[in-house]
């Protein structure tokens, strides 16, 4: 909906108008968010709350004004999530609603995310059409770089984002050049581009058979984009200033806003309110309010003085307003850079450069220099670059103004700085650079995009002219205090010397000196951040050294040292998609082995589809929020909730007490508990549950619960479990062959120890639930995000002592699940009904993305000792291993968890003889849960790092251990299960042609021998996964299929969506079934008062088993309806059904399947343990930076067996996300939590899922050929979790890297490498002078910040 918001002077209330409708709003509260304004108050659903922090991109909106100094309209992207209601006076603002409808007209960038299988479970896509379409607004036809940097500040959790890339880039100058060359050339149909065709190297292909090609994706048939056809500003805000130029305040009881317009009234209110915070884009505040409950009463927001808001240059520089925003500032830079010397320019250069780095394009919009600066984040971008360029700050209060140097005294605190309570930071004065003058500025994080600095470092060095003489060096270094620091020893020790190596020795040890870095710091990673500031420095070393030669020729200079110089910047995408399509001759309504959209695409783009927290509100509905633990173990002496009882609006405080009796509940075990009330065994426990009218204000009545703990010891790490032997008393131990025995024969054996690490599952939608009672015979009706409804109702009525067939669960839809929402739900939800029984009312919440994060646990981290035997060629003989992983503090699925680790330990590779323990790690954590892959990626982390290190053992490489022990087919596994119909080395063989993977591991050998601190590596992972659940009876699936008189069919089954496109395939199976189009079906929700008993969709069972039971359902209507088509056998669909009903046959049918032949005895090892298997292998290769632990993914291919492929579109969108998963998982993703229990991951700030930027430059996926699959439907596989394990193919490739620069700096080739792969592991391991300059503190000579666990 366009709208745009203003204050009447006429009329002091805040108005809300869109282009047809006026909301007044007479008391707009300025505690509130433009997205809570929009969502609660206009009822605006389509903006998604994912972060609360501006981390996400998911409520991202578009802001657009009329400029009246650039006399334009500017539209810009904003998180709405972080944008005060106040704020958006005399502005225009766009929601998803407002730029196309299913029911009206679809805007082209919605329909061309939906036509490309952009959008997956669909909670990301909103704010991702919304960057989009501000691009586009912005830039008709943009350029794929301003695409990528549209796209920096939105994620996606699903994708894997290759097919939104590919969607967008049809918008671009770039795709309109190659159709153009299409139409111009006379090449007989084929593309005018030859071998750079975008079939070829950027499109989705699919393979029909030999010489017939069909696409997944038809961009001829999107809808052509016309910007002169978009919705024209309001003229009410361009014609006329009025609500530009008034002074505004708002008041609520606990704020007062400000925006006045004149720098004079600005200073005045500084006077009268010296604490008042200053805010413009609300970028940190914003966090600081919701996370960290800080309250500040006075707020002034000065984006209308144009003292501050103004760039201008000066004689000496840049004058840059406190208010411009960033993106202004970048701007003016740019045209700066443009039109000066290049000599001037080279401070702005470096800020520009940095810009690109500085959070998402959503916060530069809106954030400004100033606000960074008087955050005094120790970490922040721009902070040292000013400190180095000596920039100055001018500061102005009503006694006057004065000049300050932005230097080492500036900050005296953690984020105090020396500017008084009265005084503002009027503008920032950044000086031109000279003659002889040279800049560079880095930034190293754990993801390039949108993350905040590990370590930045500014180096600004003068030199006596045409010399290599320093006459004036000075640093800005972040991320190694408490702020932003200079080196000034050794900016001192540096000055008058020649910039050579000898000079280098010394600024490397000088710089130790000035940097020193506590042991316990806090953000840890304490070795790699003191070796950062020396290699960034080395960089600007190398860097400086090649500008200086144009004038003295004989700086010393190696040519394959330059590889150092450069930075990681964006890559040029490539991809293709091979698949097995429909055969032509294939009924057109059969829609089996069909590229269909997802059925809910369009609804996703447009905002339309409603997830748990968009339905509309009930009557005398409440909000509930939690009151949680705050100590990882202890006793709980006393409860005291009356303060939170006193706060306006609350309902009460459930809990213990107000249960029937003392319960408990679990999933595989009851062990925890409802409300802990005595004793709590981790953080963020659930002790009280507090209700209310908002959920702002049950949120902080929740905080006002005082708990009076007594501490306990605590158990954190696996480690410490081990020595305290805190285990569940339940394990898992497999044996086979005479392991012992091997191992005394065997010519070769080795042991080793590895671990990875937990991920977080980071759906878009947090765990979101609705109880409703029904007012008679204790019905209740529960709408959840849970992937397992059946559970819940059950564990619900367990709780409550009411029949389960009075507790109905719904489920529309998941905005993702992964395993987090099968058991964590329940732990939510109960304690809701509870309350909901006891107030009697209906009871919503959603938890916030930090309470999400450390209420529900993560993928369980595991830790592996392993022995094993093998000969000279490599071939394993026998295998030992323990296997700990780390549960938390109760069971919930670790046991299964540990089962599926136990059963691929091996991955795809044959070991004849071993013998293994799983063990459950009780410890004081959140309960650790379900994640896609369920423990199966932990264990065949195992597999390879076992091969690995045989490889490095022979001096071999890795690929020739893995081909060589490959499963095939009739080999016989350690559970005693025949490999049938095995692949593994169809998809092996297929992986290496198609990635021409011997070619390029020479290119790689060639790289690495020319370039010397940028090394590649490459490698190969083959991945074989089990189907099936462990336990029988879950291996079972229901249906209800309903066909009514017009012909249409409404089909219920037991699986929900989540994004993974079951919905669509289940209706693709019904249309072959019932031999009708998929237009005449329709799936509306999981419920299980329709279909009952369901199993928990997981496993990646999920089109197996309900896919039977829809099959088994149609076909007994296809049966019921065979009379009446042989009565009529020309007849219609509808005139089938109608004469049917009229013959009183029923149109109704469940179905129902269950596995066959399926389990296992795990005592006696009989049994059939899966039902089949699902192969792949992937080829990747990388690039890293051995200077910084920086790494760039340049192509992978994956090969994967999928059988007959239901849907290929939906297939490829599954392998893609799953790997990119992995990646994360492997790579990027790092929970972090303190010794004390603490979870210290809260977001998106300091959890880093993998970006735009971060997927292959090259992403290939190639669905194996020639191959079916009996026993599943219609020949098809499960898809979801087998692919998740390729990832790790990127660590094994970084570590491939690592190897090299080992080698090259005559370090021993073997080495340990854990998961996730981290920057910080990527430097350290890559040992050379730098690091050896660093000695690791002796353990228990200090308490660290931070413990792996």
């Amino acid at each position: 909906m366009n709208i745009f918001s203003y204050f009447d002077p006429r009329n002091p209330t805040f108005n809300y108008r869109t282009i047809t409708i006026k909301v007044v709003d007479d008391s707009v509260d300025p505690e509130l968010t433009l997205l809570e304004y929009l969502r609660n108050k206009l009822r605006l659903c389509g903006t998604k709350l994912g972060c609360g922090e501006g981390g996400c991109g998911a409520c991202t909106v578009m802001v657009s004004k009329f400029d009246r100094t650039k006399k334009q309209v500017i539209h810009i992207p904003v998180n709405a999530c972080l944008a005060p209601i106040c704020a958006m006076h005399g502005l225009a603002v766009t929601t998803v609603e407002g730029i196309g409808s299913t029911k009206t007209k679809l805007h082209p960038v919605q329909e061309r995310i939906a036509k490309s299988h952009g959008s997956q479970c669909g909670f990301c896509t909103p704010g991702i059409v919304m960057s989009m379409y501000t691009l586009l607004r912005n830039s008709p036809k943009p350029s794929m770089k301003d695409m990528e940097v549209a796209f920096q500040g939105n994620l996606c959790r699903c994708t894997g984002y290759r097919p939104i890339i590919e969607a967008y880039k049809t918008f671009t100058e770039e795709w309109e050049l190659i159709q153009n060359g299409n139409k111009l050339s006379n090449t007989n149909g084929e593309c005018g581009m030859g071998a750079k065709c975008c079939k070829l190297q950027n499109g989705i292909k699919s393979k029909q058979s030999e010489g017939e090609k069909q696409t997944l994706v038809h961009p001829s048939q999107f809808t052509p984009y016309d910007a002169t056809q978009e919705p024209i500003f309001p003229p009410e805000l361009k014609l006329t200033d009025k609500y530009d130029n008034q002074n505004l305040i708002f008041e609520s009881k606990n704020i007062t806003w400000y925006r006045p317009t004149s720098l004079n009234d600005l200073l005045d209110l500084k006077h009268k309110y010296p604490e008042a915070k200053i805010v413009v884009g609300n970028t940190e505040v914003g966090v600081e309010t919701k996370f960290k409950q800080m309250i500040y009463p006075v707020i002034i927001q000065p984006v209308q003085i144009p003292e501050l808001t103004m760039i201008e240059e000066t004689t000496k520089g840049v004058r840059v307003g406190a208010s411009a925003t960033l993106v202004d500032i970048e701007d003016y830079l740019k045209k700066q850079i443009r039109d000066k010397p290049n000599y001037q320019t080279k401070i702005f250069k470096a800020i520009v450069k940095m810009m690109n780095w500085f959070a998402g394009k959503q916060i530069r919009s809106v954030g400004a220099l100033g606000s960074n600066v008087m955050t005094g984040s120790p970490i922040s971008d721009m902070i040292p670059i000013l400190m180095a360029a000596k920039a100055t700050l001018e500061l102005s209060s009503k006694t006057g103004k004065r000049i300050v140097p932005l230097d080492n005294n500036f900050f005296v605190g953690y984020r105090k700085s020396i500017v008084k309570p009265e005084e503002i930071l009027l503008a920032i004065h950044i000086p031109f650079s000279q003659h002889f003058q040279y800049f560079v500025a880095y930034k190293q994080a754990r993801r390039r995009e949108d993350d905040i600095a590990i370590v930045n470092e500014a180096v600004n060095v003068s030199f006596l002219p045409k010399t290599n003489i320093i006459k004036q060096i000075s640093f800005g270094i972040g991320g190694m205090s408490f702020k932003t620091v200079s080196a000034p020893n050794t900016e001192a020790k540096l000055k008058g010397l020649p910039w050579n190596r000898s000079t280098l020795e010394i600024a490397f040890n000088s710089l130790l000196e000035d940097l020193p870095l506590d042991p316990g710091a806090p953000g840890g990673m304490i070795l790699y951040r003191r070796s950062l500031p020396l290699s960034l420095f080395f960089k600007a070393f190398l860097t400086i050294s090649r500008e200086l030669q144009k004038y003295i020729p004989d700086i010393e200079l190696d040519e394959r040292e330059l590889s150092g110089i450069n930075e990681y910047s964006s890559q040029e995408y490539k991809s293709s998609q091979y698949v097995n399509v429909a055969p032509e001759m294939q009924d057109k309504t059969d829609s089996v082995q069909r590229p269909l959209v997802h059925m809910s695409a369009y609804k996703q783009a447009t905002g339309e589809a409603i997830y748990c927290d968009d339905i509309p509100k009930f009557e005398r509905e409440l909000h509930a929020a939690f009151v949680l633990s705050t100590k990882a173990h202890a006793k709980i002496l006393n409860i005291d909730e009356s303060e939170a009882l006193a706060v306006d609006g609350v309902h009460g405080y459930v809990s213990s007490s107000d249960l029937p009796t003392k319960v408990k509940w679990g999933t595989e075990v009851h062990d925890e508990e409802l409300f802990y009330t005595k004793e709590v065994t981790a953080v963020a426990q659930i002790i009280g549950l507090i209700v209310a009218d908002t959920h702002a204000i049950a949120q902080k009545a929740a905080k006002k619960v005082k708990v009076t703990y007594e501490e306990l010891d605590v158990i954190v790490t696996i480690e410490d479990a081990i020595k305290h032997k805190s285990f569940f008393p339940m394990q898992r131990k497999m044996v086979k062959g005479d392991v012992e025995k091997v191992f005394k024969e065997a010519k070769h054996v080795i042991e080793g120890e590895c671990r990875i690490g937990g991920q977080e599952h980071f759906y878009f939608e947090t765990q979101s639930c609705i109880v409703v009672p029904k007012g008679e015979d204790d019905e209740m009706e529960i709408l959840a995000s849970t992937q397992n409804p059946s559970e819940l109702s059950k564990l619900v009525s367990e709780v409550m002592g009411v029949p389960q067939s009075k507790i109905i669960t719904k489920v529309k839809r998941l905005g993702g699940g992964f395993g987090g929402k099968q058991s964590k739900p329940a732990m939510l939800a109960i304690p809701l009904a509870v309350a909901a029984r006891k107030m009697n009312r209906p009871i919503r919440f959603m938890l916030d993305r930090d309470e999400d994060i450390c209420m529900t646990g993560a993928r369980h981290p595991f830790y592996f000792k392993y022995k094993i035997a093998f000969e000279d060629s490599g071939k394993m003989l026998a295998c030992e291993a323990d296997l700990y992983n780390n549960c938390g503090y109760a069971y919930d699925l670790s046991m299964a968890v540990m089962e599926r680790a136990v059963t691929h330990f091996e991955n795809a590779y044959y070991i004849p003889a071993v013998s293994l323990r799983g063990i459950l790690c009780k410890t004081n954590l959140p309960s650790n849960t379900a994640f896609r892959g369920f423990g199966g990626p932990q264990g065949m982390f195992l597999a390879e790092t076992m091969a690995h290190h045989i490889a490095d053992y022979l001096k071999k490489e890795p690929e020739e251990i893995s081909e060589l022990n490959l499963y095939k087919d009739g080999d016989i596994t350690y559970y005693n299960l025949r490999m049938e119909e095995c692949t593994l080395d169809k998809c092996w063989k297929e992986c290496m042609q198609s990635s021409d993977f011997a070619n390029r591991k020479k290119m790689v050998k060639d790289f690495n021998r020319l370039n010397k601190y940028k090394k590649r590596g490459i490698s190969v992972i083959p991945t074989k996964f089990g189907i099936g659940f462990e336990v029988p009876f879950l291996n079972q699936g229901g249906a209800l299929v309903l066909i009514y008189t017009d012909g249409s069919v409404l089909l219920t089954h037991g699986g929900t969506e989540m994004g993974q496109g079951l919905h669509t395939k289940m209706i693709q199976v019904a249309s072959r079934a019932l031999e009708v189009s998929v237009d005449k079906i329709h799936t509306s929700e999981i419920a299980t008062d329709k279909v009952p008993n369901t199993t928990a969709t997981a496993a990646s069972v999920g089109s197996d088993l309900n896919g039977m039971a829809v099959l088994n359902a149609c076909l007994t209507l296809k049966e019921r309806l065979r009379p009446i088509k042989e009565k009529n056998p020309n007849g219609t669909w509808e005139a089938w059904i109608l004469a049917a009903y009229q013959d009183r046959i029923s149109l109704a049918a469940t179905g129902y399947y269950k596995t066959p032949d399926i389990g296992y005895n795990w005592e006696s090892g009989e049994g059939r343990l899966f039902n089949y298997f699902t192969f792949g292998a992937a080829c990747t290769e990388v690039e890293i930076d051995t200077l910084t632990g920086d790494h760039q993914v340049l192509k992978t291919d994956i090969v994967m067996d999928l059988g007959e492929s239901l849907n290929p579109a939906i297939d490829v969108g599954q392998i893609e996300g799953a790997f990119m998963q992995g990646y994360g998982l492997f790579v990027l993703e790092e929970m972090v939590y303190s010794p004390k229990g603490e979870t210290l991951t809260k977001g998106p700030g300091t959890y880093k899922i993998p970006g735009f930027a971060n997927i292959p430059g090259e992403f290939n996926v190639s669905i194996l050929k020639g191959v079916s699959n009996p026993r599943a439907v219609y020949s098809s596989k499960a898809v979801g979790e087998p692919p998740l394990f390729l990832g790790s193919s990127v660590l094994f490739a970084i570590k491939n890297a690592i190897q090299a620069a080992r080698e090259e700096n005559n370090v021993e080739r073997y080495f340990r490498l854990d998961a996730p792969v981290t920057s910080a592991k990527i430097r350290m391991a890559c040992e050379d002078e730098i690091t050896l300059k660093i000695k690791e503190p002796e353990p228990g000579s200090f308490k660290p910040w931070n413990v792996v666990v």
